[in-house]
C-alpha cells in the first residue's frame, strides 16, 4: 500500500517520537491512540489523516494490543518494515525498561512489610480501574446487537464459573456470529487462501503447542506468543488469559503477586500488555522477561506488516468484520468475568473494597484524572493503613 505523500520526517525523528511516548504516555490503548492522533497527525503532520484511520482500523481487526499495533503501522505509512520495527521497538523498549527494574525492586523487597503496604492499597486501586475500564469497552464494543450482549454474557458467565479462558470459545464465538451476519456464499473459503480464512486458521494453529512441565524459557515463549496473537482490541484483554496460565495452570505466580504484576502495568506508561515482561522477571530473571515480552509482542508486530499492504482491499470485507465483532464480544466478556474474579481475591476486607469503590467513583466523575495519580495516592493509603492496622 502506497502512503498518501513522501515523508516529511526522518527516522530518527520517528523513533525519538515514540521512545518519547513509551516513556511519558500514560492512560491505555484509547488514550495513547488519542495521542498518536494529536501528534502525528494534527501538530506535526507527518501522517495523514486517512494512513491514520486505516491504522486504526486494522489495529482494531487484528489480534494485538491496539496501541502498539497502532504505533507500528505509524512507523510503516512511510518507512515500511524498518519504520514498523524502530517504532515498535522504541515504543515498548521505555516500559520494558521499567518493569524490569520494578521486578528486581520487588523481588529484592517483596518481603519488607512496606512493599507489601503498597501493594496492599495498590492492588484494590487497579480493580477499580479495569472495573471502570471494563466498563468502558463494554459499552463501546458491545453496543446495543442482543447476539453480540449473548456472546458477552456467555464469556462472563464462563469466565467467572471456571475461572479461566478458553479460546476456542473465541474462535467459536467469530465463527458464530460471521455465520449469521455475514456468511461465505461458497465453501471454497475454507479451501483458498482468502483474508478471512487466514484470520481464523492462522489462531487455530497458534493454539497447538506441546505441553511441558518446567518452567523454561521455551515454555515461556509457547505461552506468551499464544497470548499476544489473542489480544484483542485494548491490553487489558490479556489479563484473563494470563491469569488462567500464570496462576491457574502453571502456577508460575499466586494471585497476590499476579495482581502486583498487573498493578506494575497501570503504574508505567506504554503499552498495558508489558506486564508480561514484569511477569516473566519473577519466574526466570531478566531472560524470562525478554522472552516473555519478544514473544508477546512479535505477533503483533507480525499481525500489522503482514497485511498492511493488503488492507485497503480487504480491510472492510463483511466476514472479517463480522468475525471480528464476535471474537471482541468474547474478549471483552472475559474482561469483565476476569474483574469479578480477581476482586473476589483482592477484596478481602473493608478498606480493600473501600478503595476499589472509591476509585470506581473518582473515574467516573473526573474522566481525565490520570491512573498513576490514583495508583499513588492507593499505594499512600496501603502504608497508612498498615501502620495502623
Amino acid at each position: 500500500m502506497e502512503s498518501n505523500n513522501k515523508a516529511t520526517y526522518s527516522l530518527r525523528e520517528l523513533a525519538v517520537y515514540f521512545l518519547k511516548l513509551g516513556a511519558c504516555g500514560f492512560g491505555g490503548p484509547v488514550a495513547l491512540a488519542g495521542y498518536m492522533h494529536r501528534d502525528l497527525v494534527e501538530k506535526k503532520n507527518w501522517i495523514s489523516e486517512e494512513d491514520y484511520r486505516e491504522g486504526l482500523a486494522l489495529a482494531q481487526l487484528a489480534p494485538g494490543p491496539l496501541a502498539a499495533q497502532l504505533g507500528i503501522y505509524m512507523g510503516y505509512v512511510h518507512y515500511r518494515l524498518l519504520g514498523a520495527t524502530l517504532a515498535g521497538l522504541a515504543f515498548v523498549l521505555p516500559s520494558f525498561v521499567m518493569v524490569v527494574i520494578l521486578g528486581f525492586v520487588y523481588t529484592q523487597w517483596q518481603g519488607i512489610p512496606q512493599m507489601q503496604a503498597v501493594f496492599y492499597g495498590v492492588g484494590a486501586a487497579v480493580i477499580g480501574i479495569i472495573g471502570m475500564s471494563s466498563y468502558k469497552l463494554t459499552r463501546k464494543s458491545i453496543g446495543t446487537d442482543k447476539l453480540l450482549w449473548g456472546i458477552y454474557l456467555l464469556l462472563v458467565s464462563y469466565t467467572v464459573w471456571r475461572e479461566q479462558e478458553n479460546v476456542l470459545l473465541f474462535l467459536g464465538a467469530g465463527i458464530f456470529y460471521w455465520f449469521l451476519k455475514s456468511p461465505p456464499k461458497s465453501w471454497r473459503f475454507f479451501r483458498g487462501n482468502t483474508p478471512t480464512s487466514n484470520a481464523i486458521i492462522f489462531p487455530v494453529l497458534m493454539n497447538i503447542s506441546i505441553p511441558v512441565s518446567s518452567k523454561t524459557l521455551g515454555q515461556l515463549f509457547l505461552y506468551f506468543t499464544k497470548a499476544g496473537a489473542f489480544v484483542f482490541g485494548s491490553g487489558l484483554a490479556i489479563v484473563p488469559f494470563l491469569y488462567s496460565g500464570a496462576v491457574k495452570e502453571y502456577g508460575w505466580l499466586n494471585e497476590q503477586q499476579f495482581m502486583d504484576a498487573v498493578a506494575v502495568a497501570m503504574i508505567t506508561p506504554g503499552p498495558v500488555v508489558i506486564t508480561v515482561g514484569f511477569i516473566g522477571f519473577l519466574v526466570a530473571g531478566f531472560p524470562g522477561a525478554a522472552v516473555a515480552a519478544f514473544a508477546t509482542f512479535f505477533p503483533c508486530y507480525i499481525f500489522t506488516v503482514l497485511p498492511a499492504p493488503y488492507f485497503r482491499k480487504y480491510g472492510k470485507n463483511p466476514g472479517i468484520k463480522a468475525f471480528v465483532d464476535g471474537v471482541t464480544a468474547a474478549a471483552v466478556g472475559a474482561i469483565s468475568g476476569a474483574v469479578i474474579v480477581l476482586g473476589k481475591r483482592s477484596l478481602t476486607d473493608i478498606p480493600t473494597v473501600c478503595i476499589a469503590i472509591l476509585t470506581l467513583l473518582v473515574l467516573w466523575r473526573y474522566k481525565r484524572i490520570p491512573e498513576p495519580l490514583l495508583i499513588l495516592v492507593a499505594a499512600v493509603i496501603g502504608l497508612l493503613l498498615k501502620s495502623v492496622i
